[in-house]
């Protein structure tokens, strides 16, 4: 505890990351506060239908990631998934269109060139998106909130109001990535899970007490220690690699003997981080949306995370996307080069292409198990659901996108301020070894 104090001091101590702190608790406050402002025209003391339809299926995930604003009919009810889903895009396009790929590689400019053009996909996806949004309101069951002297008025000023408020949560992201601590986007998303953490929690606790007495409170004991159990699986899965052994040539330089050094390269289980999982969200969050947010015909599939056709297609897809965002971001002929260049080989392999073909192996072998465990990770919270009969806002805690976002944020932001501290000379968070961050969400989130 004195240890966890001082570290607490350390931190505090060093003014530009006391600034940091601050400014993002500051931003991301503005963004919880902008959750709770409603849409002009619903009247907030209305909408427990609209609340009882969001928690069911996909609509539960979003609610999730944007805190609540969906099911409240806020400004911020979009959140920032329209940018993340014009982020996706984007990049699939820099590896199916050789034009783009060719604009990415051209450093900075090319990198500015294709954030701009995201931000303009993203007022359009917005768009799209607030219309599909509009008629889920005006659906039957949440018609009842809406004012009909507003009516006249509601389609045009509700469009532009959520993809301002997208923009805007956009743009308070990227602050926070600028001149914060952490990924804002990541951040963004990570507070708004956890803002529906305390009420998931206390509503599966009342329904425990009133519907089991005792033995609800063990089988509460159960589900914490499942919970605590996955969050810790979580957690090797993000820091888990594979120590590829490097050894480097001698070089003598005056009477000085350089190299000759033994080293690792750490290659990681799940080099994608939590990006597939948002892949696979964002194609099955696809026929919610063309169905205007409602459950009816072929889109029940997609629709509840219980049903057996979504776990199969959910995790198809997490597992082929596990694969090919790793074929984008790791270049094991990048590597090899880079290993050549330094005097640096594998003990048993010869430099140049053998290297990148032996670094590519040990790859897909380890993306394998890799991706599915990340695949089994995604449709958790459906198996819990359905084994301990728990809330649908409860189980995607077990699981999924949310969990492993909290984790691998949280792993990312620590790793930060770690950095810091040891910059300075202070000792680190932890007692022994090094706390390794995940890896990044795609440029431009």
């Amino acid at each position: 505890m004195k240890k966890f104090i001082n570290t607490i001091k350390n931190i505090w101590s060093i003014e530009e990351l006391r600034k940091k702190i601050i400014f993002t608790i500051i931003l991301l406050f503005i963004y919880r506060v902008g959750s709770y402002i409603v849409l002009p025209g619903i009247d907030p003391n209305k909408l427990s239908n609209l609340s009882e339809s969001a928690n069911k299926g996909v609509l539960g995930l979003l609610d999730a990631f944007v805190g609540g604003a969906f099911s409240k009919a806020s400004i911020f009810a979009l959140g920032i998934m329209p940018y993340i889903s014009a982020s996706i895009f984007m990049q699939l396009m820099t590896i199916l269109v050789p034009q783009m790929a060719k604009i990415q590689k051209e450093g900075e400019s090319g990198r500015k060139k294709i954030n701009q053009w995201t931000r303009y996909l993203t007022v359009i996806v917005t768009a799209f998106q607030a219309a599909a949004y509009i008629g889920y309101l005006k659906s039957p069951g949440n018609a009842e909130a809406l004012i009909p002297a507003y009516g006249n008025f509601f389609w045009v000023s509700t469009v532009i109001i959520l993809t301002v408020g997208t923009l805007f949560v956009m743009w308070l992201g990227e602050k926070i990535t600028d001149k914060g601590l952490g990924n804002g986007t990541s951040l963004i998303i990570m507070i708004g899970i956890l803002a529906r953490f305390p009420q998931s929690f206390g509503q599966e606790w009342s329904a425990r007490i009133a519907q089991r007495g005792a033995g609800g409170l063990l089988l509460m004991l159960v589900e914490v220690i499942f919970l605590v159990g996955i969050i810790m699986g979580l957690i090797m899965l993000v820091q888990g690699t594979r120590k590829v052994p490097v050894s480097y040539a001698k070089q003598i330089v005056g009477n000085k003997q350089l190299g000759g050094a033994r080293n690792f390269l750490p290659l990681k289980v799940n080099a994608a981080g939590v990006m597939p999982i948002i892949f696979a969200q964002a194609i099955l969050f696809l026929p919610t949306i063309f169905s205007g947010f409602t459950s009816e015909g072929w889109a029940k599939y997609f629709t509840d995370h219980t049903n057996v056709v979504y776990m199969i297609v959910y995790s198809v897809c997490v597992i082929a996307f596990t694969f090919l965002y790793t074929a984008l971001i790791f270049n094991p002929k990048q590597m090899a080069d880079e290993l050549k260049r330094n005097n640096g080989f594998i003990p048993g392999v010869k430099p140049g292409q053998p290297t990148a073909d032996y670094i590519g192996t040990i790859m897909d072998r380890i993306t394998l198990p890799g991706a599915v465990l990340l695949a089994l990770v995604g449709i958790l919270p459906g198996i819990f659901q359905l084994i301990f009969n728990m809330s649908q806002g409860f189980s995607t805690f077990f699981g999924g996108t949310s969990l492993l976002i909290m984790v691998g944020v949280i792993l990312d932001t620590l790793q930060q301020i770690e950095t810091q501290l040891l910059m300075r000379q202070y000792d680190g968070l932890m007692n022994t070894g090094r706390i390794q961050g995940r890896q990044a969400v795609p440029s431009g989130m």
